[in-house]
């Protein structure tokens, strides 16, 4: 376990809503009950950033969205400009996904320049105020293709390596978040994200090395911190 006190553990988290059946007024509801919890973000559907962009304006917490989601098998264009997209549109963070059969096979120099051009277009259309976080989807890959994912990830400029989609073979792993700390710089982030759903598995994932949390039971961690006396 960790020493962490609840501000933190509410910093620690994107809270997140990628349900495909959620549309614009439950959207708005979600947003709504989520803003003033003292997140680190609320992760939403593509769609939904302008209204989340909107209504946290004068939160610190700020907007995070998807691209290349949840396959990332989009064509490398594509998958940029709609990157580019939601970081103008207000995303502080964009989390595209990994070409994964891409990294299995070992094309390194197709998985760098895909994530170096997502990171490029983000850059260009924020003017350096949005960041990139790389999902892996560990569910697929060994050991060795965590790493491999990862230092391609730092090297192309991401300031983020994340575990998983929520909608791959499984979620996050206590292991594969020790892997990817263990390997990419201390000033590189660490998204553990996929299954995490009570404060145990929360605090074994910032045990384990994690810097942020994807959730979409933020609320209900935070309540049973607040319980423990946390």
């Amino acid at each position: 376990m960790i020493d962490v006190d609840l501000i933190t553990l509410a910093h620690s988290i994107d809270q997140t809503m990628l349900k495909p059946a959620v549309g614009l007024n439950a959207g708005a509801e979600w947003i709504a009950a989520n803003a003033d919890q003292g997140f680190a973000t609320l992760c939403v559907s593509p769609f939904l950033v302008p209204m989340a962009a909107g209504f946290l304006a004068d939160s610190e917490t700020t907007v995070c969205s998807v691209a290349g989601f949840p396959l990332g098998y989009a064509e490398r264009a594509a998958k940029a400009h709609e990157a580019a997209v939601l970081a103008g549109l207000g995303c502080a963070e964009v989390d595209m996904v990994i070409n994964i059969g891409a990294l299995l096979e070992g094309d390194e120099s197709y998985v760098l320049t895909d994530i170096a051009a997502v990171v490029a277009a983000v850059d260009a259309a924020s003017s350096g105020g949005s960041i990139v976080k790389v999902i892996l989807e560990t569910g697929y890959l060994q050991e060795a293709d965590i790493v491999v994912g990862c230092r391609l990830a730092e090297k192309a400029g991401a300031a983020f390596v994340k575990t998983s989609t929520g909608f791959g073979p499984r979620g996050a792993s206590v292991q594969d978040v020790e892997i990817m700390r263990a390997t990419v710089s201390p000033g590189i982030g660490v998204k553990a994200a996929g299954g995490i759903r009570d404060l145990d598995a929360a605090l074994d994932m910032l045990a384990a090395g994690a810097t942020r949390l994807g959730t979409s039971a933020g609320i209900e961690i935070l309540a049973e911190a607040t319980s423990r006396g946390i």
